[in-house]
């Protein structure tokens, strides 16, 4: 099974591997590199380099350029046309030179443009984020990843204490989830719930939900998807399986929007219980990346259990390897969870064999519109 035990590497062809290792010595020395320099497509490649090479470097620094807008409010405050330095400096109460380093960081970054000579508006990427509470969330969320990543070869050598995200997912390093209270699943269930509505539409407009008579959401936070589904499908039964006090949060929430005539919250261990049956659809979202080997393995048959024949499988989650998103799967991922303490981002080849090797029959990847928010397989009991 993948990632249970170490796969032989598969080298590349002599021919192909000579040509790479005196690539890597010639890119590699002061001399070609000043030489480089010396005729046009030359300059243009370094010159690439050098900026994607800084823009890694400069990346946290860009990303509180943004957490210091959001913060600020700053999106929301141009929403309604632009205005000058010194009336955003006075509503934000920071001082005029201060705002003027940040305007200028936000323009740079197409946060925001200038409008005229002394006007700033929102630009195309600050435009994305008015009223966008479930970015604004996360963004917020991320200072705890960074102080996780102070030290990323302490975090990487299992050096690293105190972590903020563990503290933050406190069910990835507990001995009994199900014992979790209120108060700890609280934080992370309200951000879940705020980053879920784009993941939801993005997995039922790929899988229409319409044609089943009940949807079980295995892991399903505070029941945002399954908010979602209801809109859809007028008669679709729902089932919500979560952590005890997580389901008490969503039990509320079906109470609060009129959906407890069809919508039940089951509180209960996943990886250690079984899960109630009678769904013709269950879904997991952003719940396998979360787990290691073993409990995603786990989870899978748990599942294919729970289905009757002909039941289907919904997997969402950003997947690596995804075309266009692979930073997104094994650089952010895969140092999130580690920092998490728990989980890996699989590429959906490996997630189709673990889906196989739980029983499933067949096992389809559906394409999403914006694969950066996730990926979506389906596969069939």
């Amino acid at each position: 099974m993948p990632g249970q035990a170490a796969i032989e590497p598969r080298r590349p062809r002599a021919w192909l591997a000579r040509w790479q290792a005196w690539r890597d010595r010639l890119v590699g020395t002061p001399e070609f590199r000043r030489r480089a320099l010396n005729f046009a497509l030359g300059r243009w490649m370094a010159r690439r380099s050098a900026r994607e090479l800084f823009d890694l470097m400069a990346g946290f620094v860009y990303s509180q350029v943004l957490l210091a807008c959001v913060r600020l409010r700053l999106f929301d405050r141009l929403r309604d046309g632009p205005l000058g330095l010194a009336a955003l400096a006075e509503q934000s109460a920071v001082p005029a030179e201060a705002m003027s380093r940040l305007l200028d960081a936000a323009v740079a970054l197409r946060l925001l443009e200038r409008r005229g000579s002394a006007l700033y508006g929102l630009g195309s990427l600050g435009a994305a984020m008015v009223d966008n509470l479930p970015l604004a969330a996360m963004v917020e969320h991320h200072a705890a990843l960074y102080a996780d990543l102070a030290d990323p070869v302490a975090l990487l050598r299992g050096r690293a204490d105190d972590r903020a995200l563990a503290g933050f997912w406190p069910y990835a390093g507990a001995a009994s989830p199900r014992q979790l209270v209120a108060g700890q699943v609280a934080d992370y269930s309200s951000l879940m719930s705020a980053s879920q509505p784009l993941v939801a539409e993005e997995v039922l407009h790929a899988y229409p939900i319409e044609g089943h008579r009940c949807l079980m959401d295995v892991g399903g936070g505070e029941g945002v998807f399954l908010e979602t589904a209801a809109r859809r499908a007028a008669g679709l039964r729902l089932v919500l399986f979560d952590l005890p006090a997580v389901a008490q949060r969503a039990h509320a929430r079906f109470q609060a929007l009129g959906l407890s005539d069809r919508a039940s919250a089951i509180g209960g261990d996943f990886l250690r219980d079984r899960l109630p049956v009678g769904a013709d659809v269950i879904s997991l979202v952003r719940v396998v990346h979360d787990q290691d080997d073993a409990g995603a393995q786990a989870l899978l048959r748990a599942s294919h259990a729970a289905l009757p024949p002909g039941g289907v499988l919904l997997l969402a989650e950003p997947m690596a390897a995804t075309p266009g998103a692979q930073a997104m799967g094994d650089a952010y991922f895969g140092l999130y969870l580690l920092a998490m303490g728990r989980g890996k981002p699989r590429t959906a080849a490996e997630l189709t064999q673990r889906l196989l090797a739980a029983g499933f029959a067949q096992v389809q990847q559906r394409a999403t519109r914006i694969p950066l928010q996730t990926s979506l397989l389906v596969a069939s009991r």
